[in-house]
């Protein structure tokens, strides 16, 4: 499950910086964060708002196309994804 937060309409994905016991110990000693967040574009919202275990790929550039045109998108998509999967953030098969 990934923590993310949606303002003024566009999402923001909460990335955990550490996971060793002893880095996260010295976050908690020194107060400070053990997590930033990654701010998403109109277009990255939308994707991300997609990825929701209801739409295979071909749905969502479908709807991109038609929302945003053609230009591009399907590699803007693939790459887009990509990362995210990279990042533990979604999973598709």
């Amino acid at each position: 499950m990934v923590d993310w937060i949606e303002e003024d309409g566009l999402v923001k994905l909460k990335v955990i910086k550490f996971r060793n016991k002893f880095t996260i110990w010295l976050c908690r000693l020194f107060k400070k964060p053990n997590y930033f967040f990654v701010n998403l574009d109109e277009v990255g919202t939308s994707i991300w708002k997609k990825c929701n275990g209801k739409n295979n790929v071909r749905e969502i550039l479908k709807w991109l196309e038609e929302k945003y045109g053609k230009e591009k998108m399907e590699e803007r998509l693939e790459l887009f994804l990509e990362m995210l999967r990279r990042g533990g953030y979604i999973k598709y098969e």
